[in-house]
């Protein structure tokens, strides 16, 4: 199964809390009792986000974090990438000579294009867009249903 991990998960958790009110700095206790996560938890989630640029940290008696950014300007992709790395659905998608049958690998080409459909549909759903929740189905119940644009082409 593939999945994010859980700081990453947290994280963007976290940046939808930001970005529901962009204009206060927050402490990271405050981050942390309105995302429903432990203080340490969003401590560490924060340094990864900040060396990635996509908040700022403010120092002193009234300092905190903020987006760096418009949350509309901010992409899934860059939050997966700012947590976990470059975005690889297996080793060779990412780093080229990591695979002791990559000259004969006939399945790599395809991985790589799938890794490109992953990535591309993170980069087209933003941190805005995760605010809004999803739509209802006439049942009354979330549809789980959100529009994100992807295709596989050929290469």
């Amino acid at each position: 199964m593939l999945r994010v991990t859980k700081l990453t998960d947290y994280a963007t958790v976290v940046l939808t809390v930001l970005a529901s009110d962009p204009d206060v700095v927050a402490s990271a206790a405050g981050l942390a009792e309105r995302a429903g996560l432990e203080a340490p938890t969003v401590a560490k989630l924060l340094k990864p986000l900040a060396q990635a640029g996509l908040v700022e940290a403010f120092r002193g008696a009234n300092g905190g974090y903020r987006l760096s950014r418009p949350a509309e300007d901010i992409s899934l992709f860059e939050v997966v990438e700012a947590m976990e790395g470059p975005l690889g659905m297996t080793e060779c998608s990412v780093h080229s000579g990591s695979c002791g049958i990559e000259d004969s690998c006939h399945v790599r080409a395809n991985w790589r294009r799938i890794n490109d459909v992953v990535a591309d549909a993170l980069r087209g759903v933003t941190l805005a867009q995760m605010l809004s929740p999803l739509p209802i189905s006439p049942s009354g119940k979330p549809s789980g249903k959100r529009a994100i644009p992807a295709r596989l082409t050929a290469s």
